[in-house]
Formats: C-alpha cells, sequence, structure tokens
C-alpha cells in the first residue's frame, strides 16, 4: 500500500435537534457497522451522544441539529458527536456516588461512554463542543489501553 493511502473510511450525517433522530443516528451507525462486534457498543454510545446534545446544547432547541461521524479502520471505530454549543461548559462525565446518583441525571450517560469506550475525547470549540468515543478492534470492553 502507498504511505499516503489509508485504509480508514469515514461517514457523516446532520440531524436536526429532535428527539425522534437519535433513533435514526443509531439505526444509522447499525447499518454502517452491519457485522462488527463492536456495533452494539457503537450504536449504545451514539444513542448517548446523540440524545445529550439535543437535551443539554443549543442542538435540541429550534433550528438547532447535530453531526455525526464514523470512522472505521481495521483498528479503531471512532464515533464523534459535534452539538452546537450554549451552555457554557463542555461536556465531562460525572462519576457520581449512590447517593448523589438518586439526586441527579447530569454526567451519566457521558460516564456510561467512558465505561464502554476505550477511549473518550470531548473538544471545547468556540461553536460548539465534539465528544468522540474510540473502540478498538481486538480489545475487550472497557479495556483502557496503557
Amino acid at each position: 500500500m502507498h504511505e499516503y493511502t489509508s485504509t480508514a473510511r469515514v461517514w457523516g450525517l446532520s440531524c436536526p435537534g429532535f428527539p425522534e433522530e437519535v433513533s435514526r443516528a443509531r439505526r444509522w451507525t447499525r447499518d454502517i457497522l452491519r457485522g462488527s462486534p463492536l456495533a452494539e457498543d457503537a450504536e449504545l454510545i451514539v444513542s448517548e451522544l446523540s440524545a445529550n446534545a439535543i437535551l443539554h446544547t443549543a442542538s435540541g432547541r429550534e433550528r438547532g441539529s447535530f453531526y455525526l461521524a464514523v470512522a472505521v479502520s481495521p483498528q479503531v471505530i471512532a464515533l464523534s458527536v459535534t452539538d452546537e454549543g450554549g451552555t457554557g461548559t463542555a461536556p465531562k462525565a460525572e462519576h457520581q456516588d449512590q447517593d448523589q446518583e438518586a439526586e441527579a441525571e447530569n454526567g451519566r450517560g457521558l460516564g456510561m461512554v467512558s465505561v464502554i469506550a476505550h477511549r473518550v475525547v470531548v473538544y471545547d470549540g468556540d461553536n460548539g463542543h465534539t465528544v468522540t468515543a474510540e473502540l478498538f478492534a481486538g480489545q475487550r470492553r472497557g479495556g483502557h489501553p496503557c
């Protein structure tokens, strides 16, 4: 193979900020990853990240939208959701104890994504946030590498 040729494939989907778009994003991801042993984990991650964009950012407001990207290579599946921001703070995973869990919902979804994915990266830009979750081929669920 030529040194500048990549074996990665990338797909993108723009979604209006409506709740029903979460299931569309999930189906789209499932179709792309059909046959992959990581497909179910990827669907769950996309559902969480898409729902978070709609519920917690300007993406869920009138005329809002979010963007989903799926990149697949033999080594990794990268799932990225970019929202329209408007919250003043970047998304972050909150690890709560059982007492706090009954009282609060914020951060639990991203915490779950952090447990399923091998790596989660949050980019806080001027016009929104991008959360990327990576699943590494050949490693068990939640198997964070050294």
